[in-house]
């Protein structure tokens, strides 16, 4: 698995776990007891995307700082000595962009881009047929994360399979 798979599922499974939490949180108790809320909901899921933010960033960091230890352990079982300047060109090889990645990128985003324009207009629909604020707020948020999800499951998908 390529290093741009990797950090692509990490952020796939963060993600889920993020909107998981998500979901627990606005949907459960917490959730129903403030149904028409707006103010509640807008501060609930500005309080969810920081969280999102910060954890990925946290946890991309933590990611490549173990994959620098996984290549300098590799390379001490394979030579018996770890030269640190090969252990950083290896790191700088795999976490290099070149076109194809930026080519795989353009791909996935226009999936979830699509996925939220989408959702963008079922939420408007929504309110047409007399949905609230909250709903609205709701089906946006959603459709945004489930934008992005596709958007990662659709690079994995061509880091694998590749661009015709």
């Amino acid at each position: 698995m390529s290093y741009q798979e990797k950090k692509t599922l990490l952020s796939l499974v963060t993600s889920v776990l993020l909107m998981a939490s998500y979901c627990f949180y606005a949907f459960g108790k917490a959730g129903m007891a403030h149904m028409n809320d707006l103010q509640f909901w807008a501060k609930t899921i500005l309080i969810f995307i920081g969280i999102g933010v910060v954890a990925l960033i946290i946890i991309q960091i933590v990611f490549h700082i173990l994959m620098a230890i996984s290549k300098a352990v590799q390379q001490k079982l394979r030579d018996n000595e770890v030269d640190e300047a090969e252990i950083e060109r290896s790191i700088k090889v795999e976490v290099a962009e070149d076109e194809m990645d930026k080519m795989i990128e353009l791909k996935a985003k226009r999936f979830g881009y699509t996925i939220v324009g989408l959702g963008f207009v079922a939420g408007l629909i929504a309110i047409a047929f007399g949905a609230s604020a909250v709903a609205l707020l709701n089906i946006l948020f959603l459709t945004s994360w489930v934008g992005s999800f596709i958007e990662g499951l659709v690079q994995i998908r061509y880091y694998r399979r590749g661009i015709r």
